[in-house]
This record gives structure tokens, C-alpha cells and sequence, in this order.
């Protein structure tokens, strides 16, 4: 299990690390604001969610145990209630994040804000948030990016 700790501005675009890393600073950053504490576990817990697409407790609780045999049903059962009242997951939708990617042809990305409030950006304005964001963290410089897939890690090697 990989552990972010900060963006390394010499490795090459990773996209499904960057999104990772993102939705996980994300994560972390809610939970610090709604005074949760922030423990080895259930950080393990979040970063098995998010490397792996998890259908149940039960398989998040057994990829868990793995790598911390210390964490048990009630920690991991917890923490997904935890991110269940941040926002965070959706139980219906078996405790996968919700994803970024580019909109299709007439469709808008919408991005949903703490306070409630929602953007809605066209592809344009998409890649252009895009653009900006990954070259303000060092991931480009006069590259510009051609297309953003959601791709299994399988998939992307």
C-alpha cells in the first residue's frame, strides 16, 4: 500500500495516483475540519478503499487485515461510518468514491462544494481546471493534456 505524503514534482503524470492522492488529501482534510481523529488505521482503512474497488466490509475488513492485523470489524465498520457522515462514500454505492473524468459531448462535470454549492463545468472549462491544477503541482509544463481516462490499474500498465 502506497503512503502520499507529497506530490513528487520529478515523477512522471501517474493520473490514477494524482487522483488518489487528491481524493485522499480531500478525505483527511474533512475529517480534520469535523474534529475526527486521524489514526494509522483508519487511514489504512481510506487508502484500501481508494487503491481498490471494494464491494463489501467484509473485503475491505479482509485487504485491511493484511496489511495491520490490529485493525479489526469495529475499526474498519467506524471508519466508514466516519466517511459516511463526511460525504465521503455512499454505502449504496459499495463504498466507492466518486470519480472525476472528462464530461461527454453536451454533458458538464458538476463539482459539489462544502457549503452546498455546485459547479457545473463544460469540457473546456474542465480541461482548463485540469490544465491549471497540474501545472501549478508541477505535473506539466508546456504539455497540455489530451484526454483523461478511468482506467483499472491493470488497465493502465
Amino acid at each position: 500500500m502506497r503512503q502520499f505524503t507529497k506530490i513528487e514534482k520529478e515523477a512522471p503524470i501517474d493520473f490514477e495516483n494524482f487522483r488518489i492522492h487528491m481524493q485522499r488529501e480531500m478525505i483527511l482534510r474533512k475529517l480534520k475540519e469535523g474534529g475526527y481523529r486521524i489514526t494509522k488505521q483508519r487511514i489504512a482503512v481510506i487508502d484500501i478503499i481508494l487503491e481498490n474497488d471494494c464491494g463489501s466490509c467484509k473485503e475491505i475488513l479482509y485487504k485491511t487485515s493484511k496489511i495491520n492485523k490490529k485493525i479489526g470489524t469495529a475499526t474498519v465498520y467506524r471508519t466508514l461510518n466516519m466517511l459516511e457522515e463526511i460525504g465521503a462514500i455512499n454505502r449504496r454505492n459499495l463504498y466507492k468514491f466518486s470519480e472525476m473524468t472528462e464530461p461527454a459531448e453536451g454533458r458538464v462535470i458538476t463539482v459539489m462544494l462544502e457549503d452546498g454549492g455546485k459547479l457545473h463545468l463544460d469540457a473546456a472549462e474542465w480541461n482548463r481546471v485540469l490544465q491549471t491544477g497540474l501545472r501549478d503541482c508541477g505535473y506539466l509544463k508546456d504539455e497540455r493534456v489530451l484526454s483523461v481516462k478511468n482506467v483499472y490499474k491493470t488497465d493502465a500498465i
